[in-house]
C-alpha cells in the first residue's frame, strides 16, 4: 500500500459522523441537511432529456479528451462569460469527470521531483515539492498534494484578510520549493472572491518563481450583482492569452444542479493540459458519450443558471432578514455558503454549536475547524460553521424557525 495513506485526514464528514456517533436526532424535527455542498433544486429537464434520448451511446467508449462539439461549447462558454478573445478548443479545453477527480489527477500529474531536488539549496529531506492552498480549503488539494509526495502549505483565510489569504505573507523560500498553487474564487467556504489586484499579484509571483496557478471556480455561476472575475480573465486583461501556467477547473454540479453527472472541464495553458492529457490517457477517465451530449446542452444555456441564482438570492435574503441579528451572519461575495461565527452562548466552540444544531433542531451542519489546519498555533475554521443553503426555500423557513428557537429568540 502507498505509504502516503496514512498521512492523509479523515474526511470533513467522517469526522462529523465519530463527533455525532453518539447523539440523537431532536424528536418531531424532520431532517434538514445544511452541512453538504450538495445542490438541491431541480437540474434543468432539458438536460435531463438529452442524457435520456442518448443512452443509446452509452455502447461506445468515449475518447479521454472528449467531444469536439463539447470542447468547442465549453471554449465558447468561456469566451462569452470571461471576455476573452479565444480560446482552442483543441489545445486549451480538456472535459473531465467532475473537478473533484480532475483536481486530484492534476496535482499527480504537475508534482515533479526532480525539479524539486534541482532548485532547492536546502538538505535532501527538505528538497520536497510545495503546493500552496487556501486554508479553511476543500480537502482533496491536501490530499492529491500528500499522496503525490509533495508538503501542504496552508495559506489561513480570516476576516484580517477578507478571508482570501494573505499571499504576500508567505515566506520567499515556500514560493521557491512551490510548484502549484491552489486558488479557490469564489472560496469555498469563505465566499470570498478574488478581484483583478489579487490575480495580477499572483500571476506575477508565478513568474517570477515558474509556480501553476489552479483556480476551483466550480461557483463561479452563483453570484449575487457581479460576475466574479475567473483566473483566464485576468491573464487575458494583462495580454497573458497563452494563459501562462494559469488552469482552471469548472463543473456543471453547482452551476446546473447536476452533481451526479459528474461533468466538469480543465482549461487554460496548452502546454500543460497536453501533458496532463498524457496523464488522463493512461488513467483512463473519460466522460460517456450521453454525459458529454448532456453537458453541451447545459452548457449552451443560461437561463436556467440565472433561475438557480434567484433562489439562492432569495434563501440568502431570508436568511440575513430573519437570523441576521441573532447569528453573525456575512453575506459572501458567491457561492452558497454561510461562514458563521459561533455564538457565544456556545462558548465559539464550532464543535459543540454543530452538536446543539443536531440534538436540538435536527439540522446538519458542518464544523469549521474539519476544513482547515492549525497553523503558528491556530486553526482559522475554528469557531466557525458552514451552513449550505442548498434546501429549499420552504426548508430554509423551517431552519430559521429552529434555530432562532435554539438560540432562545
Amino acid at each position: 500500500m502507498n505509504h502516503n495513506l496514512k498521512h492523509l485526514h479523515p474526511y470533513p464528514f467522517a469526522k462529523m459522523a465519530t463527533l455525532l456517533a453518539d447523539s440523537k436526532p431532536a424528536n418531531g424535527y424532520s431532517e434538514i441537511k445544511l452541512g453538504i455542498g450538495e445542490p438541491k433544486h431541480e437540474p434543468p429537464a432539458f438536460v435531463l432529456d438529452v442524457l435520456r434520448e442518448n443512452l443509446d451511446k452509452i455502447s461506445r467508449y468515449p475518447t479521454t479528451n472528449g467531444m469536439f462539439e463539447l470542447r468547442q461549447t465549453i471554449a465558447h462558454w468561456l469566451e462569452k462569460r470571461f471576455f476573452l478573445n479565444h480560446v482552442d478548443a483543441n489545445t486549451q479545453v480538456l472535459p473531465v469527470m467532475g473537478t473533484r477527480e480532475a483536481i486530484f489527477s492534476f496535482v499527480q500529474a504537475v508534482v515533479d521531483h526532480d525539479v524539486a531536488d534541482k532548485k532547492s539549496n536546502a538538505p535532501a529531506s527538505n528538497t520536497s515539492p510545495t503546493v500552496v492552498m487556501p486554508n479553511p480549503f476543500y480537502q482533496i488539494y491536501e490530499g492529491a498534494a500528500i499522496l503525490a509526495q509533495a508538503t501542504p502549505y496552508f495559506v489561513p483565510c480570516t476576516s484580517d484578510n477578507d478571508y482570501k489569504g494573505d499571499y504576500r505573507a508567505v515566506p520567499k523560500d515556500v514560493w521557491t520549493r512551490t510548484q502549484l498553487l491552489f486558488v479557490c474564487s469564489p472560496n469555498n467556504p469563505t465566499g470570498s472572491v478574488m478581484t483583478m489586484d489579487d490575480w495580477e499579484y499572483l500571476i506575477r509571483l508565478s513568474d517570477q518563481y515558474g509556480f501553476i496557478i489552479a483556480s476551483d471556480e466550480c461557483y463561479s455561476e452563483l453570484y449575487f450583482d457581479t460576475a466574479p472575475i475567473g483566473l483566464l480573465q485576468a491573464c487575458a486583461a494583462l495580454g497573458r492569452r497563452d494563459f501562462k501556467n494559469c488552469i482552471v477547473f469548472h463543473s456543471l454540479s453547482k452551476r446546473s444542479n447536476l452533481p451526479g453527472l459528474r461533468s466538469g472541464f480543465v482549461a487554460g495553458d496548452a502546454k500543460i493540459l497536453q501533458a496532463y492529457l498524457q496523464y488522463r490517457t493512461y488513467q483512463g477517465c473519460a466522460m460517456p458519450i450521453p454525459h458529454q451530449l448532456a453537458s453541451i446542452a447545459a452548457w449552451q444555456d443560461e437561463k436556467h443558471v440565472a433561475h438557480n441564482r434567484a433562489l439562492y438570492q432569495e434563501k440568502f435574503a431570508l436568511w440575513m432578514s430573519e437570523l441576521g441579528e441573532l447569528l453573525e451572519l456575512r453575506m459572501p461575495d458567491a457561492g452558497f455558503y454561510f461562514w458563521v461565527k459561533v455564538p457565544e452562548q456556545f462558548g465559539g466552540d464550532d464543535e459543540i454549536f454543530v452538536k446543539a444544531l443536531y440534538e436540538q433542531a435536527n439540522i446538519h451542519a458542518l464544523a469549521g475547524r474539519y476544513l482547515s489546519r492549525e497553523v503558528d498555533g491556530h486553526n482559522p475554521g475554528q469557531g466557525y460553521v458552514r451552513i449550505a443553503l442548498v434546501a429549499s426555500v420552504d426548508e430554509s423557513r423551517e431552519a430559521i424557525s429552529r434555530i432562532r428557537k435554539l438560540l432562545g429568540a
